[in-house]
């Protein structure tokens, strides 16, 4: 198991190393902080984008649909661009502390510099990681994680969807992520945000906080999974796809790319779709 954790936390050095430069791919207009501060001006929220959300061109979608969202709804946001690195969660999971409370540290000096109060994020393990373990190193912050805040508008009525949107009446499932779900106890969100859009909200025989992890947890997605008779992954698109969902809803970049991987191994990436809960929103929301 020693060997794991080593390999894994070389493998995540030699990740950042390469890929946490200044060069974001957003590809989309979005207020960094910087400029805000430069006119003088404060955000309501700070958007956190990630690691995923930054540089997977899959999460990028995710990244860009959650910022759409805010665009059209008038939510005066920003992110740190080019000043933003990892949390330093996948280091601190694979058992490098050293590396966690480096880049913890530069990233709370930061995000005080600025005086941010209110942080939403798409990212699970950045919601987690900002939310529990940032405070004991003085990081304290609102820390919300994006279907919470996408229920929210819903709920004040600034989000409104059209009347017989794309997904009305399509059957779907959502797989809990574990950071979300049995980390911090969030559940039902997401789903009001599905229920919303007139689906037929499907559930897998696990799910809440009975749901399986879909394999990327803990620093596995840096790694090869340990010897055993079938992937986490596999498993798992398996039980969303025995519900006869025809879109399997996600809320972290991570379980996302897991399980369509799940779907191409099975053949089905033509058949199911694997969406983030903020592009269903953004495909449904009013123009």
């Amino acid at each position: 198991m020693l060997f794991y954790v080593v390999s894994a936390s070389s493998a995540i050095v030699s990740f950042l190393a390469l890929h946490l430069h200044p060069k974001k791919l957003y590809n989309m207009m979005a207020p960094s902080m910087a400029e805000m501060m430069m006119n003088g001006d404060m955000p309501d929220i700070l958007f956190w984008v990630g690691c995923a959300g930054s540089f997977d061109q899959r999460a990028q979608k995710i990244t860009r649909a959650f910022a759409t969202i805010l665009n059209k709804v008038g939510i005066k946001y920003a992110i740190l661009g080019k000043e933003e690195a990892c949390t330093g969660d996948p280091a601190r999971r694979a058992g490098n502390e050293f590396l966690f409370q480096m880049m913890a540290y530069n990233n709370i000096q930061t995000l005080n510099g600025y005086g941010i109060k209110k942080i939403v994020t798409a990212c699970p393990h950045c919601f987690n990681i900002l939310k529990n373990e940032y405070p004991e190193l003085g990081g304290n912050y609102e820390v919300v994680h994006h279907t919470t805040f996408l229920q929210s508008l819903i709920d004040d009525g600034k989000i409104k969807l059209k009347e017989g949107n794309v997904f009305k009446g399509k059957k779907i499932t959502y797989h809990d992520s574990c950071y979300l779900g049995r980390s911090n106890g969030i559940y039902e969100a997401p789903r009001h945000v599905l229920q919303a859009l007139d689906t037929e909200l499907v559930e897998m025989k696990r799910c809440g906080s009975k749901g399986l992890c879909c394999g990327a947890g803990g620093a596995q997605y840096f790694k090869e999974e340990e010897p055993g008779n079938k992937r986490i992954n596999i498993e798992r698109t398996q039980e969303a796809m025995d519900t006869g969902a025809a879109v399997i809803a996600a809320a972290c970049p991570f379980c996302n790319t897991m399980l369509t991987d799940g779907t191409k191994n099975a053949e089905k990436e033509g058949d199911i779709q694997v969406l983030d809960v903020a592009e269903l929103v953004a495909m449904s929301i009013e123009e």
